[in-house]
């Protein structure tokens, strides 16, 4: 483990178990005080010290195997030399079961245990209860120590996972809720200057020119003022039309209308096959007509997807006389649009369709019956300029 990411209090627990095997290394030099256990203790100590500091230790398995069987095969001769030595098998507990994988360290911990008891009895002492029972109880409280320590590691580090899933989920939601709460703040700034403005100002201009021709012939200065007046409108009124262009969303911003309920249909994706055809002859539409009928679109082929189990369905754009007509088509399940109500959950599609359809004085309707598939059908009255 890199000791930059170590806590505080893993770092104090480190330099304990630095401190307890200097401790317990000089304990048994002093107590045997013969040369040979001096050597052994230091050499082991020396051992020690330069695994801890070497980072492959900390990072590679393979490394820190090949340090933990130098350092058991020095604290073995040191174990040989003096029974004192059989106390740095706790240490050597937890490197064991700190460094290796469980597979391999609860063996190593049980031949550690073994080597502290058979070093007992080999240096003569009597055998008695305490000297099996004391390594091999402080085994078993290495051992609970650490995995569970690693259990509960795991647990945080699981908790922190999902925190951070939640928050970055919270702060998607947000940036997607601000982003839809755009568009539809420009979709109503488009409609008001449409509905408003621009109407106000094409309204000018009609009357600008009936002022214009009701003029008796000899009133050129009035003429002249009318025109400019009228001219001041116009361009006005296209400065208007290009504020509600800009505020489009963005899928009418490369193309016309029929181009993008194309790219609609073509998206893909689970769900019916749709198709796309246009008929009658196409006119520009103001921007919020385009607007509400691709928004029409896109929420009835949604439903089509969640709803209606459909294999097919087709969306169809006619352009009239005096109207322009959307009809999405499915063969789905359908319902019965007389005992239908919106759900707890949603199924406010319909309504908003409505809505958007009426605000331009449009009719919208819906036909369908169960097992019969579903039609939904908007109509939108063209205004005088854009009329064929």
């Amino acid at each position: 483990m890199d000791p930059r990411s170590l806590t505080p209090a893993l770092r104090v627990l480190r330099v304990c178990l630095h401190l307890l095997v200097a401790a317990l290394l000089a304990l048994a030099a002093l107590r045997a005080a013969t040369p040979a256990a001096v050597t052994a203790a230091a050499v082991t100590g020396a051992v020690y010290a330069v695994g801890s500091a070497l980072r492959p230790v900390r990072e590679s398995r393979p490394a820190a195997a090949g340090w933990l069987a130098a350092l058991s095969a020095a604290w073995l001769v040191l174990l040989a030399l003096t029974p004192d030595g059989l106390w740095v098998a706790f240490p050597l507990y937890f490197l064991h079961l700190h460094l290796l994988p469980v597979r391999w360290s609860l063996p190593a911990v049980a031949a550690t245990a073994g080597a502290a008891i058979m070093s007992y009895v080999r240096h003569g002492a009597p055998l008695n209860p305490g000297a099996v029972i004391g390594p091999l109880l402080g085994a078993a409280v290495a051992v609970a120590t650490v995995l569970g320590y690693q259990a509960l590691y795991r647990e945080s580090e699981r908790h922190r996972r999902l925190v951070e899933e939640l928050t970055s989920t919270r702060a998607e939601l947000a940036a997607a809720e601000r982003h839809a709460g755009t568009l539809a703040e420009r979709e109503r700034l488009a409609r008001e200057i449409h509905d408003t403005l621009a109407q106000g100002l094409s309204s000018i201009q009609l009357l600008l020119r009936a002022a214009e021709r009701a003029l008796p012939d000899g009133s050129p200065v009035a003429a002249g003022h009318i025109e400019r007046a009228r001219r001041t409108a116009q361009d006005n009124l296209a400065e208007a039309r290009r504020f509600v262009r800009a505020l489009a969303p963005a899928e009418l911003e490369h193309g016309s209308l029929a181009a993008a309920l194309e790219r609609l249909c073509e998206a893909g994706g689970p769900g019916p096959r749709v198709r796309f055809s246009v008929s009658g002859t196409p006119v520009p539409l103001p921007t919020p007509y385009e607007v509400a009928l691709l928004r029409i679109a896109q929420s009835a082929l949604a439903n089509t997807v969640r709803h209606a189990g459909a294999g097919r369905a087709e969306i169809t754009l006619t352009f009239m006389d005096a109207s322009v007509t959307l009809d999405v088509v499915d063969d789905g399940k359908g319902f019965d649009p007389r005992s239908w109500t919106p759900s707890p959950g949603g199924g406010f599609g319909l309504p908003a369709m409505r809505s958007r359809a009426e605000s331009l004085g449009g009719t919208f309707t819906v036909e369908s019956s169960p097992g019969q598939g579903t039609a939904v059908a908007v109509t939108l009255p063209l205004p005088a300029g854009e009329r064929v």
